[in-house]
């Protein structure tokens, strides 16, 4: 592993390929609602920033946006056998998709959802989605979730995510 500011935070060199899946609007990013989503960030800025990220953890982000629920089920299905695990922002399949969570789930892989705003806030709030309180479809499929911090919820499900990769009895593979 490469050494960086979070040396020692990680219990394993292993070389990890996250995905990064990001659904509908997200290419839309910086032209949206700026109270929920800020107020400069770009879908190739967000890319730029996971990347960074992922690098400085040792780990391989492999991107896929797509504004179409079938592309992003060829990638889900093309990628399960070459990935460690998921990041997904469903953005505009969180509450109509189905077979997209279906699809992470078969894959067997660890899936984290994210969001920018906290989907299940009140809209009053200044974390909570415009259009008030919503619920995922994703949620019941996933291992973790990571909402209302903007970018930095992505960094949060990709720093737990390889944090818990790392470790050999978080997913069940071993246990004591």
């Amino acid at each position: 592993m490469t050494p960086s500011a979070i040396d020692g935070l990680r219990t394993s060199d292993q070389r990890y390929t996250i995905a990064v899946i990001d659904g509908p609007n997200v290419s839309n990013l910086a032209r949206r609602n700026k109270r929920m989503y800020g107020p400069a960030v770009s879908a190739e800025g967000l890319g730029r920033f996971t990347e960074e990220w992922g690098a400085r953890l040792g780990v391989v982000i492999e991107r896929f946006l797509s504004n179409h629920e079938g592309d992003i089920l060829e990638y889900i299905h093309e990628s399960g056998d070459r990935v460690d695990g998921y990041l997904v922002n469903p953005a505009g399949l969180t509450t109509t998709s189905h077979s997209v969570p279906f699809a992470l789930y078969d894959t067997g892989k660890p899936v984290v959802e994210v969001h920018f705003a906290n989907i299940r806030a009140s809209a009053a709030t200044a974390r909570g989605p415009v259009y008030g309180p919503g619920e995922s479809t994703f949620t019941p499929f996933v291992s973790g979730q990571f909402m209302g911090m903007r970018e930095y919820s992505y960094l949060g499900a990709l720093l737990s995510l390889v944090l818990a990769l790392d470790d050999e009895t978080f997913f069940g593979a071993k246990s004591e």
